[in-house]
């Protein structure tokens, strides 16, 4: 009320005073050496045309010490009062002294009023039927008004939050339209955007919340902290979001997967699974039905970069692959990089899969939850320190086994299979610049078949984090991170060939990564270390066992890096990212190394010396520049094309002859022998929004060159092999395809297609014929797969139930068969065709689901939802491999189902 008084005051004497004519310009040229203020009005009233006004107990022991040479009044006066709270006001001669307000001459537009509909106005709390519109509307005064006159634009910068928990907000757009300038948040929810001064207005916006409007008033560079809440949808609509980031942004091939999407997916058994969400993106897909590990544009399992928390998670699932090691509810984000892979990044050479754990509820205690007919999982979070601190801790299970012993069948009784993870975090904001946050995964898998052999496997990660604020354009970040893949077989079926296997790989690495904000550039620049240990197998066999024992030595080896990377704005339509990495890797011993005779191919009898590395010593090192660039050029408003390159190394690598990954798989470390893979892409697309950024378009093309390749010769034994160099053959690859992407987000009906044609081949070329397969040929490679198609839709009836439907189609993998068959010493010996000349059929499914959600009344204890769902509706008897068997003298070839028929499940979820 006393500021209402104030401006009808100052807008009444304004009006009075005004109509006595115009100001006349009024130059300053005196100089003050700290004089009092009462002095100094009385020099200027008796030198100058000018009258002050102001209380005496304000300006009471206020002294002035300028020196000015014919400064106009206003900038005068700016230079006397700066860094105080004495604000003024001109007009004509007189200068209104105020303190704490600014006196303006005319109301702002946003409350000027006439005598009509000058009244009290009541907010209006009704629901927009357009959620588009619903908007919150605030002002902002930002940076200093003696910054004003400065030249340049000003750096607003800030962190996003969310009202409700407290956690940072990832990926928020914020914007101004005119002139159009925007940014993103990053992982910490922060952001920083370049703005002329004056007024504007900024926008926020994400997925799922209600966009702010902010009306600021920019003299200089401030902070502007923003906090934001979920948007109330209207009946008939679900969530829109207007970003353009698809066109906007410089990257090509990256997905950000939306949390909120994802749990409206049906998968198989109830369990969501952020892994098989993102099999229905293109470029991306997997060998066949419940493999482990997924393929990125014809590469490897291994060739993929999955990191949670910063730390790499070298098995990603559960149970063979029927689940992920990634809990859905403590996920903050989760972004898949296929192309345009930035200097950060390194290590892999087909992907990177970058996943984030929630921070935990800053503001109060909540647990969530979800039961599904064999796994249950609990998530509490809250804070340690409200506002400060938080902690945030997740466990899922399985009942499996219970349901198992309940069966009849002894080959289902005498089984198990079950899992358990574990996902926690705790985040602490010392103070305004520093952050310190801990992590920690852990899960385990028990699996055998009708007391057959017992696989264990295990990921242990653990990660520790400070980030520091240097200034509102310099942050660092240092981290340390431990990882530890473990599996053991125990079979103990047949006394006499009853053993125990171990393997284990342990790796701990160092970051130090840096970014920094200047005006049209974002830099960043770190270097990191990563030490390995592994050991590559131990055979133990049991007491009355004929298993001869195998330990081999443990392989070591240290990569280092140091990284530059900077995106960069040349113009409004044209922006470029440029970065190097060098990397570096050193194989250090104990190594007992062979030599082989010149002009023979690597096997056994062709040995002829050896060599054993002491511990610590170096037995070989590689290394070489990496380099990054990404081009992004504007068209229209709505259309954009880009271009990358992307050159990638990659030192470790999984040992395989199976086509789908398993856990008995092993990791090897580059040495003599086994060279660093090297990859190099060429991506190109085109990217569209229509219909006010509801529908996004790509379209993508891209070209990659594989060297050093690992293939395997025919009957080639990985496991504990003590001369693995002699079943292993070096190999080049290529691929290329083009990827398709069409998103509706909005609207009642909304969802993705994706098409993807893509080939993967390789060639293995030696002057050795034993080293050739398919005569050096290029030949499919195991994870060739031409045609992708993916088709996931969401229809919402209303706010509390939905129906989704998905449709996946594929071509089938290769796969080698006998063409023929001979007999020999009453025998019946297959005649295979070349490597990978055959194709598994195609595959084909349809799921469907229904999620019911409960009411939502203020004041509830509990909020929950329920999920009626059928995967592999159709019941297809989909093949996951080809197999042969001659055992009753004839070549059968058989064909192996995973789930041949349809799967409904129930689940319910809850949160309090």
């Amino acid at each position: 009320m006393y500021v209402m008084r104030l401006w009808l005051v100052v807008f009444f004497c304004c009006t009075h005073w005004l109509a006595y004519g115009q100001i006349r310009p009024l130059t300053i040229d005196a100089s003050y050496e700290n004089e009092p203020w009462e002095q100094v009005v009385a020099d200027l009233e008796n030198r100058y045309p000018v009258k002050f006004f102001f209380p005496d107990a304000w300006v009471s022991g206020f002294k002035v010490r300028i020196t000015s040479e014919r400064l106009p009044l206003e900038d005068f006066l700016e230079e006397v009062f700066q860094h105080t709270n004495l604000r003024f006001y001109v007009s004509e001669d007189q200068v209104i002294i105020t303190k704490d307000y600014q006196v303006v001459s005319r109301w702002p537009k946003d409350l000027e009023v006439s005598p009509d509909n000058f009244q009290e106005s009541i907010p209006d709390i009704s629901v927009d039927q357009n959620p588009t519109l619903q908007k919150t509307e605030r002002s902002y005064t930002i940076g200093d008004p003696q910054q004003r006159f400065l030249k340049g634009n000003a750096s607003v910068y800030g962190y996003i939050r969310d009202i409700n928990s407290g956690e940072p907000m990832v990926g928020v757009s914020v914007f101004v339209a005119e002139p159009l300038v925007g940014t993103t948040t990053d992982p910490f929810g922060y952001y920083l955007i370049s703005l002329p001064k004056g007024n504007t207005q900024m926008h926020f916006k994400s997925i799922g919340m209600q966009e702010i409007v902010a009306k600021v008033t920019i003299h200089g560079d401030g902070q502007l902290d923003i906090e934001m809440e979920e948007r109330v949808v209207s009946l008939s609509e679900i969530v829109i979001s207007d970003e353009k980031e698809n066109v906007e942004s410089v990257q090509t091939g990256i997905i950000r997967l939306n949390i909120k999407d994802i749990k409206n997916i049906p998968t198989a058994l109830g369990e969501i699974d952020i892994m098989k969400i993102a099999l229905t993106i293109p470029g991306v897909q997997s060998v066949g039905e419940g493999a482990s590990g997924f393929n990125v544009r014809g590469g490897n399992t291994d060739q993929n970069l999955v990191l949670l928390e910063n730390t790499v998670v070298y098995n990603p699932s559960h149970l063979f692959g029927f689940f992920s090691v990634f809990n859905p509810d403590v996920i903050r984000s989760a972004n898949l990089y296929k192309s345009g892979i930035q200097a950060q990044y390194g290590g892999r050479i087909a992907s990177v899969f970058d996943i984030g754990i929630r921070d935990g509820n800053k503001k109060k205690l909540t647990l969530t939850g979800g039961i599904s007919p064999i796994t249950g999982r609990l998530t509490l979070e809250g804070p340690i320190k409200k506002d400060t601190s938080s902690f945030l801790l997740g466990i899922r299970s399985t009942y499996s086994d219970y349901i198992l012993n309940l069966l009849d069948d002894p080959v289902f009784s005498n089984s198990t299979a079950s899992f358990s993870d574990v996902i926690g975090k705790v985040t602490h904001q010392a103070d305004s610049k520093n952050t310190l946050s801990a992590s920690f995964y852990h899960s385990r898998d028990r699996f055998r078949l009708n007391s057959d052999t017992l696989y264990t496997y295990s990921n242990t990660g653990a990660n520790l984090q400070w980030r520091h604020t240097f200034s509102n354009k310099f942050f660092g970040r240092f981290s340390s991170s431990y990882s530890n893949y473990t599996y053991a077989l125990q079979s103990d079926r047949t006394p006499e060939k009853a053993f125990d296997l171990d393997y284990r790989i342990n790796q701990v690495s160092l970051n130090a990564d840096f970014d920094v904000f200047l005006n049209a550039h974002s830099l960043k620049f770190g270097l990191s270390t990563t030490a390995y240990q592994l050991n590559p197998g131990t055979i133990s066999p049991a007491v009355d066992s004929n298993i001869k024992a195998v330990n081999l030595e443990q392989e070591k080896g240290v990569e280092a890096a140091v990284y530059i990377g900077d995106e960069f704005v040349l113009s409004p339509k044209l922006s470029l990212y440029g970065g190097l990495r060098f990397s570096g890797f050193g194989r250090l011993g104990p190594q007992q190394v062979f030599s082989y005779q010149q002009g023979f191919s690597k096997e056994v009898a062709f040995i002829t010396d050896t060599v054993n590395y002491q511990s610590g010593e170096l037995v070989k090192a590689y290394g070489g520049l990496e380099y990054r660039f990404s081009l992004r050029y504007i068209l229209k408003p709505n259309l954009s094309v880009k271009f990358s390159i992307d050159k990638t190394r990659q030192y470790i690598h999984l040992l395989t002859n199976t086509t789908a990954i398993a856990p008995t798989d092993v990791w090897r470390l580059s040495d003599k022998y086994i060279k660093p893979q090297i990859g190099l892409q060429y991506s190109a697309g085109i990217y569209r929004t229509f219909y006010q950024n509801g529908l996004e378009l790509s379209i993508e093309a891209y070209y990659k060159d594989l060297e050093n390749l690992l293939e395997y010769k025919s009957g080639a034994d990985l496991l504990v092999n003590e001369v693995l160099e002699t079943d292993i053959i070096n190999a080049n690859g290529r691929s290329y395809g083009l990827e398709f992407l069409l998103r509706k987000k909005s609207g009642k009906l909304n969802g993705w297609l994706s098409y993807t044609y893509s080939r993967s081949e390789v060639q293995a070329a030696s002057s050795f014929p034993e080293e050739q397969i398919n005569s050096g040929e290029y030949y499919p490679s195991n994870f060739d797969q031409p045609h992708n198609l993916s088709l996931i839709t969401n229809y919402k009836f209303n706010r509390r139930v939905n129906l989704s439907v998905n449709y996946t189609y594929h071509t089938g993998r290769p796969t080698t068969l006998p063409f023929t068959q001979y007999s020999f010493n009453g025998q019946v010996i297959p005649f295979f065709t070349e490597r990978n000349q055959f194709r598994i059929p195609y595959y084909m499914r349809v799921d469907i689901a229904i999620n019911l959600e409960g009411n939502h009344k203020v004041g509830k204890l509990a909020q929950g939802s329920w999920t009626f769902s059928v995967y592999n509706l159709l019941g297809r008897n989909n093949a996951f491999s080809v197999f042969t068997d001659a055992s009753n003298g004839n070549i059968q070839v058989y064909q192996l189902s995973i789930f041949s028929q349809p799967i409904p499940t129930i689940t319910y979820n809850f949160k309090f």
